[in-house]
């Protein structure tokens, strides 16, 4: 195991690198910093020149790159075009939506794994053809849609929760925005937690268990649970950078300055710092999500060795 994980490491770095070369590459050389930085204005040419000079722009984009990589490393991701460094952004916005997806991802897993393991186990019974509808609901209605129904009706009509939440975003206020950034990838956890189960449910090691007469609580947890959970922990693994850098809707439905928040604040202002800084840091979260995930791998499944 502990060669299998250096392993993976070293192959992190190319991957890493690739990543934010390409990330680097289409903020920086498609669009223009300095004409972003004064929007509808025509800078000074000598103004636009020195601010040319200071950002290194005038430098090849490899060696902007490596500049960039170099400050990266001593904990310097730049500066925002307002003047705040772009490490008060990430300080101030990253615990938000970690906070955010954390409830998202504890519904996907109490909720999604549920109903996926019950309908499984109840295979063309009206209990599973009504989740099935349920979910097929979930996924063909667009989260903005679903995000500002729930906020007019928790929020406005029956005033369960607040319309809009705060700027110090307590986990309470989070569970609504959670449930919304959720819906979705829920829906699929539960539709390939049933057809994984199900799959498993005839599997030659569960009908053995039956047969030993082990109790039916022990034969779901211990042996149908634990391996049909492979293909869903892989999912919900890459989920979890997915929901951080795609929780720009959800929470600019409910007014979190999280990481979709600036993302799109970056995005809309042609704020290469910025976008360059947040995807970068998205990029480390999606490599150590999938590391933990293969390393869950040999937890769920003994019979996975890895050299």
């Amino acid at each position: 195991m502990g060669r299998y994980v250096i392993r993976r490491l070293l192959q992190m770095i190319p991957v890493f690198i690739g990543s934010t070369f390409l990330i680097f590459f289409m903020v920086y050389a498609l669009g223009d910093p300095v004409a972003a930085l004064f929007g509808d204005r025509a800078p000074d040419p000598a103004t636009a020149a020195r601010i040319r000079a200071d950002l290194h722009l005038n430098d090849p984009l490899w060696k902007q790159y490596l500049l960039y990589m170099g400050n990266i490393f001593r904990g310097d991701f730049g500066t925002a075009f307002n003047g705040q460094p772009v490490t008060e952004l990430l300080r101030s916005a990253y615990p938000i939506t970690i906070r955010l997806t954390i409830v998202a991802i504890l519904f996907e897993i109490v909720i999604g794994i549920t109903m996926g393991v019950v309908t499984g186990m109840k295979r063309g019974r009206p209990i599973d053809t009504g989740a099935l509808l349920l979910t097929l609901i979930v996924v063909s209605i667009p989260t903005f849609v679903i995000g500002y129904v729930l906020q007019y009706l928790f929020g406005v009509k029956l005033k369960w929760v607040s319309p809009s939440v705060s700027p110090s975003a307590p986990f309470n206020e989070l569970i609504l925005p959670g449930l919304v950034l959720a819906l979705v990838s829920l829906a699929y956890v539960t539709r390939l937690t049933r057809t994984s189960v199900a799959e498993n449910t005839r599997a030659d090691y569960v009908r053995t268990a039956v047969a030993k007469g082990l109790p039916r609580r022990k034969v779901v947890v211990r042996h149908l649970l634990r391996n049909s959970l492979i293909p869903v922990v892989t999912f919900i693994g890459t989920d979890i950078g997915a929901l951080m850098g795609g929780a720009i809707v959800t929470e600019r439905i409910y007014n979190i300055h999280g990481v979709g928040f600036q993302l799109y604040q970056g995005i809309l202002r042609n704020n290469a710092p910025t976008v360059v800084g947040f995807v970068t840091i998205l990029v480390l979260v999606f490599l150590l999500a999938n590391l933990l995930v293969d390393l869950l791998y040999a937890v769920l499944d003994p019979r996975i060795r890895y050299a």
